[in-house]
């Protein structure tokens, strides 16, 4: 497990897939991914075994926060999204990330810039990475803000690069380096 200071990562389990399901299949949560079609749990589920088969390093996360009973008895992990690392290479130490906050109920609150800024942390002091880059939909708003209160840069902007609902949109490029990093 890799812990930060309100939310946890661990590694993504059959049984989270369900759940995946229902954030993917949901227009709200698709419209920040790349993801355009619905899916199945037999697309989940072969999704999950081509992860596995990646190395360990590009492994998906689950992202979990700590929640407290009301009358402060009990407190458990709830799954709240994913992230990775992908395109990892390893000669310039770069690697592009996504990240996933399904439970809407979560969104707007900071746990997306906490992920970012827990993953950024794995990333460059655990995989030993020098660059940490994204690409981000100019309609996500709210990415683009937790992006930028985790430090990242405005790297570039890919014109007409998506067809979203209908029309071309641009895709931002963002990233941070090591030496920019602060937690």
């Amino acid at each position: 497990m890799i812990f930060g200071k309100r939310i946890r990562f661990r590694g993504v389990e059959r049984d989270d897939l369900a759940t995946f399901i229902n954030w993917v299949n949901d227009p709200e949560v698709l419209r920040g991914t790349g993801i355009y079609l619905p899916l199945s749990m037999a697309d989940e589920q072969d999704w999950f075994e081509t992860m596995r088969k990646k190395p360990m390093d590009e492994h998906n996360l689950a992202i979990e926060v700590l929640e407290t009973a009301e009358d402060g008895s009990d407190s458990s992990w709830k799954l709240i999204g994913s992230c990775s690392f992908f395109n990892l290479d390893h000669r310039d130490r770069s690697s592009e990330f996504g990240i996933m906050i399904g439970e809407k109920s979560y969104w707007n609150q900071g746990y997306g810039t906490d992920a970012v800024r827990l993953l950024c942390q794995h990333g460059f002091n655990t995989l030993n990475l020098n660059r940490i880059f994204l690409r981000v939909f100019e309609t996500n708003p709210g990415a683009v803000r937790a992006y930028e209160k985790a430090g990242f840069t405005h790297e570039g902007r890919q014109r007409k690069a998506e067809f979203r609902e209908g029309e071309y949109i641009d895709v931002l490029v963002m990233s941070i380096l090591k030496d920019e990093f602060k937690l």
